[in-house]
């Protein structure tokens, strides 16, 4: 059946052969090329006694043959596992272990962590990327793609949570491309032959989905960096015209902050998704200056990554929404018994649509508890308003329950970010004798802020039963997960006696 994303990808090297797919610094790659690159990976995959069905690995850095190996394992028929390259041996041993990965290919940045990986009983052979590099040019005898059933699983992708490693999200060619058809009729910037420019991993989410696979199905030109450089990605936002991009508020707020980001020429950007964090004012206010309007949405790895984002129109008259749900997406706010929740009051989102996943590999017990009456059960806090604006509040999970009110982090995240100084914020519960907990704000400042200005913010802004009691200022970066969002049970587990380490500020 051709109902697949390597259908695509061959169909633009057939009728746009030369037509750039992909760019990496100065290497440019051609649809043509790539079809013959990931052809040859996937014969490759074959000699190494890959079957439809099997999964394999693919770990490294951003670059050119991580693409061609990750088609590659698409077009053999096999079940692609992305993996972080930043994980340790335990980790990757876990991801190999849970997805039942047959082999891996791999650069030298996972080595060591291969080795580990193997040496606590992991069974898989490994791939060189210099060897998939070396297969970019060659002989190629036969056009290699085995097209599975649309239903039948294509990629497990293992998220990157706040929580830590999370079960294996499955996506299937139908989920995938159901998400491109859906992305293509909402977003003005995805269309036909989309520039996207990507400074995230590859490995994840946004990277492999609305970067490699969308941008690939789309036809259009993927600009990749490994690493983020501010001053250098928005030099590539004007050079290339780039028409799309996405990313964590962190990314948006350092290219804003970049010298060159007051006379780029951002006019071609139409697309400009934020998530991840709570987006603050001053952010949306810079970005507006350029005539770009930055829309902030909701997603996660199991609803395909966006299940709905701001509108366009208003990305500043409603700031804080994440829009009203997606052209084939619904979503809900509800009670813990299920019923809806009255518009404002908090409640559980849940969403179903064409690009939510059937389940996680292997595991049905997970499967059955967050995929329910047709409805993916997030986890998340939220409120929808009388016009069926969706507002994310927080992790359910996340929630700091004071004397028994719930407390939202986000929401004093929000305003102390908007602080004059203030670079990076994240709220956590300390222990409280009277009220159980409270709120603390670890803090990192660029310039003259101290914690009476943090909390008489705070104060004028919320509740007094909001305000933190505890304010960390601090000059150090806070601890990060890969795909930008911040680590919180790292920051959790530095301050976790915060409460006996610092005084009260209130």
């Amino acid at each position: 059946m051709a109902t697949s994303i390597m259908s695509a990808f061959d169909w633009w090297a057939r009728t746009a052969p030369e037509r750039t797919a992909l760019v990496f610094g100065e290497d440019a790659v051609s649809y043509r090329l790539l079809a013959a690159w990931s052809s040859r990976v996937a014969a490759r995959l074959g000699e190494a006694g890959v079957r439809a069905g099997d999964r394999v690995a693919v770990a490294g850095d951003n670059c050119a043959p991580w693409a061609a190996a990750s088609l590659g394992v698409l077009r053999a028929g096999a079940v692609l596992v992305p993996v972080n390259p930043r994980l340790v041996g335990a980790e990757v041993h876990r991801v190999l272990g849970d997805s039942a990965a047959v082999g891996v290919l791999a650069d030298g940045s996972v080595e060591i962590a291969l080795k580990d990986a193997g040496e606590r009983g992991g069974q898989f052979w490994t791939i060189g990327m210099d060897e998939v590099a070396a297969l970019r040019d060659g002989a190629l005898q036969d056009h290699v793609r085995i097209d599975l059933d649309p239903a039948d699983p294509v990629a497990v992708l293992f998220t990157s949570g706040s929580t830590g490693l999370s079960k294996g999200v499955i996506c299937t060619n139908r989920s995938l491309l159901d998400i491109v058809f859906e992305a293509s009729l909402r977003e003005d910037g995805l269309g036909t032959g989309v520039r996207t420019l990507l400074v995230l991993p590859l490995c994840f989410t946004p990277g492999l989905v609305y970067g490699l696979v969308m941008t690939g199905v789309l036809g259009g030109t993927l600009v990749v960096e490994n690493g983020f450089d501010p001053a250098k990605a928005v030099g590539l936002l004007e050079r290339h015209r780039i028409q799309a991009v996405f990313g964590v508020p962190l990314i948006y707020e350092s290219m804003a902050r970049a010298p060159e980001f007051a006379a780029a020429d951002l006019s071609a950007l139409n697309s400009a998704i934020v998530g991840g964090a709570a987006v603050s004012m001053p952010l949306l206010r810079a970005w507006a200056a350029k005539g770009v309007s930055l829309r902030q949405i909701y997603g996660m790895t199991e609803a395909g990554g966006v299940a709905t984002a701001n509108l366009p129109e208003e990305a500043q008259t409603h700031p804080d929404s994440c829009g009203v749900g997606s052209v084939f997406t619904d979503l809900r706010v509800i009670r813990a018994d299920g019923t809806e929740c009255a518009p404002g009051e908090p409640g559980e989102i849940v969403v179903r649509g064409p690009g939510v996943t059937p389940g996680y590999w292997n595991d049905p017990a997970t499967t059955a508890t967050a995929l329910r009456d047709g409805w993916l059960h997030s986890g998340d806090l939220g409120t929808r308003d009388e016009s069926g604006r969706i507002r994310f509040a927080d992790r359910l999970k996340d929630l700091i329950i004071s004397g028994g009110i719930n407390i939202s982090p986000v929401e004093i995240e929000l305003v102390i970010a908007q602080l004059p100084g203030v670079e990076e914020v994240a709220v956590i519960a300390a222990r409280d004798e009277k009220f159980g907990e409270t709120p603390a704000a670890i803090v990192r400042v660029s310039a003259e802020v101290d914690e009476a200005a943090i909390v008489a913010a705070c104060v004028s802004q919320m509740a007094a039963y909001k305000v933190p009691r505890y304010v960390v200022v601090r000059e150090a970066p806070l601890p990060r997960l890969p795909n930008g969002k911040l680590a919180k049970p790292a920051i959790r587990a530095e301050y976790a006696d915060v409460e006996r380490r610092y005084a009260r500020v209130r």
